[in-house]
């Protein structure tokens, strides 16, 4: 028994941490979206588990400790609409893409540095693994949980609720999320307003690859799952961790599709996350515009 207590946000509650496998641990930490520098709420987020990492080695676990890097399909509204933050970008800095997630990794590595954070065991990127995401996009079609719709491949939501309940880490109820959903009145591909992307179509300007829905990117939610899966090969993973703003809808998304696509209920075996740090009473955070830089 490792005596070690932890709060796991999937069961609510205090319990004792034990590995899947005796004196090894496997933690996936959801990194930065690399569009812009990183501020000082960000920064406690990766300190905390940067202080759990070295925890965990102290008590003498062998320890792989993955943070991704987001360089592309994370969208300005955490959903399916809007732009791309990585392509918003570029178009405002006038570079390309891939400029710009050059320029704010190198950010943020400068600064994880200069607060003594040690690196990663494996730091993957989600351009780095389009064939994996991809591939888990056409197991998921070819297994009746997604449809494609328009070059977009969708996540059927309601189709996993009728197996599985969907939203358990975030607690949301689903009936509630249904009634609190606009009807979509022809205005998107979704069959369903609680659907989310595998796969999107690229808009112009976005950076875009070639898959067998034509050119597009990949949907924020499966980089993880697809990184993850292919790093650790096993589920279910130790611990998945993150801010706790990514409850809902990226952890719960992930939840579902990777459950889905390994015919599971257990695909992460603790759930661990940070809470905000706040200023004058609310989260600080880029879009409120009332973060500290870190210079």
């Amino acid at each position: 028994m490792s005596g070690i207590q932890i709060y796991d946000s999937l069961e609510g509650r205090l319990r004792p941490f034990e590995p899947l496998q005796a004196g090894r641990v496997g933690m996936y930490v959801c990194g930065p979206t690399v569009y812009s520098h990183v501020h000082l709420g960000n920064v406690r987020t990766f300190l905390s588990f940067d202080l759990i990492f070295r925890y965990l080695q102290y008590r003498d676990f062998k320890v792989r400790y993955v943070r991704n890097i987001t360089d592309a399909g994370h969208l300005v509204d955490d959903a399916d609409e809007g732009e791309d933050k990585v392509g918003k970008r570029a178009k405002l800095e006038q570079l390309e893409p891939m400029e710009i997630v050059q320029k704010y990794t190198v950010n943020f590595h400068e600064v994880m540095q200069a607060f003594n954070a040690l690196p990663p065991s494996i730091e993957p990127t989600a351009t780095g693994h389009i064939i994996e995401q991809i591939a888990m996009t056409q197991q998921l079609l070819a297994n009746g949980w997604a449809y494609e719709s328009n070059g977009s491949v969708y996540f059927d939501v309601e189709t996993y609720h009728a197996k599985q309940p969907y939203g358990i880490l975030s607690g949301r109820d689903i009936d509630e999320m249904r009634s609190g959903s606009r009807d979509l009145d022809g205005q998107t591909d979704k069959r369903s307003p609680l659907d989310f992307a595998l796969w999107k179509k690229s808009k112009e300007g976005e950076p875009f690859w070639d898959s067998p829905w034509g050119t597009g990117r990949p949907g924020w939610h499966i980089e993880c799952s697809a990184m993850a899966g292919e790093i650790f090969k096993e589920y279910p993973i130790d611990i998945h961790s993150g801010g706790c703003d990514l409850k809902f809808p990226h952890h719960d998304n992930e939840i579902a599709q990777s459950e889905a696509y390994y015919d599971c209920d257990n695909w992460i075996n603790n759930f661990w996350h940070t809470g905000h740090l706040h200023i004058a009473g609310k989260k600080m955070s880029k879009s409120l515009k009332n973060f500290t830089t870190i210079k």
